[in-house]
């Protein structure tokens, strides 16, 4: 009776390795398919995420280039309107500066 029993204890443990076995394998057969997944998000993320700057990129570029040349031609108009302003100043003051000049050029001090 006793070898009955030995016999059926290590059937049992047997069965528990089998059982362990199968709940071991369950694991590593999730954590592969979770780790796939995550991987497969990860890249969906970068790839949505470079896509997103890309976007930005080029919207950045065309505001800058558009903006470039709308610079461009503000900073000419204003270039333009301020020599026009100095031009008008001095034919203002150039016939008193002229004046000026031949008195203190004429003007013999002793």
């Amino acid at each position: 009776m006793d070898s009955f029993k030995g016999q059926e204890g290590i059937q049992m443990l047997l069965t528990a390795e089998q059982e362990a076995q199968h709940i071991v394998l369950s694991a590593r057969n999730l954590r592969t398919q979770r780790l796939k997944q995550a991987k497969e998000e990860a890249e969906r993320e970068a790839s949505q995420y470079k896509s997103h700057m890309e976007d930005e990129y080029q919207k950045s570029l065309l505001e800058s280039s558009g903006s470039s040349g709308s610079n461009v031609k503000r900073l000419d108009e204003e270039t333009e309107d301020k020599i026009n302003n100095l031009k008008q100043s001095a034919s203002k003051v150039s016939n008193e500066v002229v004046d000026m000049l031949l008195k203190h050029v004429t003007n013999i001090k002793v």
